[in-house]
């Protein structure tokens, strides 16, 4: 063990995923609130228990144990019922991104080896998605809850009644080692990826972040989450930190909607906002009569927190942002800052049980790619080419595909991905560096770097901008005159009406690269 890791112990996450949701009930109390509705409605535990019952045994009718059912629903306490419900019930969920398009999705399912997908009619109609209900309906199943519920039987009305009261004699108990959950990468360089979690993957990333912001939770605290349950990042720290914790969660059903949620996150006296940077610096802006004031802390991921964000958000509101990193592959969280040790531009220590290694990068010093190991690294991957066909992390090893560096106090500062640096005059240039920087010469817009290929130097980097009026030269002088290297200044900056983006606020790395490329008339 180095001197920057931290023991875990392992014995206390070996547990399903419901069977820690009973404990908590248990250890809290069934009447207490858990889950707080975008209606404002409130859900106690026991009430989220009676509803795994009843529905799990309805939705899991003919289908085989361990198979897995996809659900497709915003952020909100129908998609955290099923969620739980499936489980209770030894069947595995897997959250389907409805932002991804009909072609993901399908791969995503063909990968699973999902037929059938668990929605709502009221969310198709609200969310607009009958046109992609349409161009999946040939090849998947569709089962809506509002259908359920209203063909409950005697027999899964007694579930919800007894099953609260008896559950270790009604529950299909599923190893702490099994599938507990399949998510899909971000797709942000391609085809998603089936991520395979087990239930001890989920509960070990859990207690290991609990762990490491020793005494950050009370049960006082209310957890903001508007972040999709689709990704590990609004599933685990968004919702299962607090329900396994007797911590509220207010839920809300999309992040986008910016001037509502400063409003709500009032309203509901939250104290713990999990977020992206994009997101985030959103709501600081339009939030009005200090309406983000009562936070104590933001946990921002997904992306790099900017300066900007963290100095308006303090100086606004007086409320501190931790940046932390992960991976779905991890459950996800990897490191984050902690209350008592927040290094900015870092995204904090290593959680208590990881362990990383870093390999050296050829053009790179100071840095290595880094790869990790941990009870919350994940069973393995699923791939749409060979459908239900586990491929096991590599010794339990996942190799994130990011240049990282360690500092002296053990804080990690990401370098990159692998994939978004240029090799320009032989040396590695990093992309997120040049977004950073035009960034901070442009502080009002968005801006996003790509590579394409370079008659004389191999490689070149442009730059999309939302700002119309970028010129160049006025990111040459801030180079000059702040030692950044002009190997990373971009060779052309492209105005570009907006950066494309995916549903979880990370930038959509693969459609950057094809928009720069039409605009330069390579496509």
């Amino acid at each position: 063990m180095s001197e920057f890791e931290t023991q875990f112990d392992i014995r206390k996450a070996q547990k399903n995923v419901f069977g820690a949701l009973l404990e908590s009930r248990s250890r809290f109390g069934g009447k207490k609130i858990a889950l707080e509705e975008a209606d404002g409605r409130k859900l106690s535990y026991n009430e989220i228990v009676r509803a795994s019952f009843a529905l799990g045994r309805a939705l899991t009718k003919n289908t085989p144990r361990r198979s897995t059912l996809g659900i497709m629903l915003p952020t909100g306490a129908g998609a955290m019922i099923c969620f739980f419900a499936l489980n209770a019930f030894g069947r595995v969920p897997a959250m389907l991104n409805f932002t991804a398009g009909s072609a993901n999705i399908k791969a995503a399912c063909k990968a699973a080896g999902i037929t059938s997908i668990i929605t709502a009619h009221q969310f198709i109609e609200k969310a607009s998605l009958e046109k992609l209900i349409e161009e999946l309906g040939d090849e998947l199943n569709f089962v809506y809850l509002e259908d359920v519920r209203e063909n409950l039987g005697v027999v899964d009305k007694l579930y919800g009644a007894i099953g609260p009261i008896v559950p270790w004699l009604l529950r299909d108990k599923a190893h702490w080692d099994s599938p507990a959950v399949t998510l899909f990468t971000s797709g942000t360089e391609g085809t998603p990826k089936g991520v395979v979690l087990s239930h001890a993957n989920l509960v070990s990333n859990v207690f290991q972040i609990i762990q490491h912001v020793d005494g950050m939770l009370t049960t006082r605290d209310v957890i903001y989450n508007p972040l999709p349950t689709f990704h590990c990042f609004g599933l685990t720290a968004g919702v299962l930190i607090g329900m396994l914790n007797g911590v509220k969660v207010v839920l809300h059903p999309s992040p986008l909607q910016i001037k509502e949620i400063p409003k709500r996150i009032a309203s509901t006296e939250s104290s713990i906002l999990f977020a992206t940077d994009t997101f985030l610096s959103q709501y600081a802006r339009a939030s009005q009569n200090n309406e983000l004031s009562g936070l104590r802390y933001v946990v921002c991921g997904a992306e790099s927190v900017k300066d900007e964000t963290r100095q308006l958000l303090k100086k606004k509101f007086d409320t501190e942002v931790l940046e932390g990193y992960g991976a779905t592959e991890a459950a996800p969280v990897l490191a984050v800052n902690q209350p008592s040790h927040n290094k900015s531009g870092t995204v904090g220590r290593p959680l208590p049980g990881v362990t990383l290694s870093f390999e050296p990068v050829d053009g790179i010093s100071g840095a290595g790619r880094m790869k990790a190991k941990g009870p919350n690294v994940m069973l393995g991957y699923l791939f749409a080419d060979q459908p239900g066909v586990l491929q096991p992390a590599d010794k339990g090893w996942h190799d994130t595909g990011d240049v990282v560096s360690q500092d002296e106090d053990g804080a990690l500062t990401i370098r990159g991905r692998l994939k978004r640096f240029a090799k320009i005059g032989g040396e590695m240039v990093s992309l997120a560096v040049v977004e950073n920087c035009a960034q901070t010469v442009w502080p009002e817009f968005q801006h996003a770097a790509a590579v394409l290929p370079d008659s004389r130097k191999g490689e070149q980097i442009v730059l999309l901008t939302t700002n119309e009026n970028a010129d160049r030269m006025d990111l040459l002088h801030w180079f000059q005159n702040h030692g950044v290297s002009e190997l990373s200044l971009p060779k052309k900056v492209m105005f570009a009406e907006a950066i494309p983006m995916l549903g979880s606020g990370k930038m959509d790395i693969g459609a950057v690269q094809k928009l720069a490329m039409e605009k330069l008339g390579l496509s």
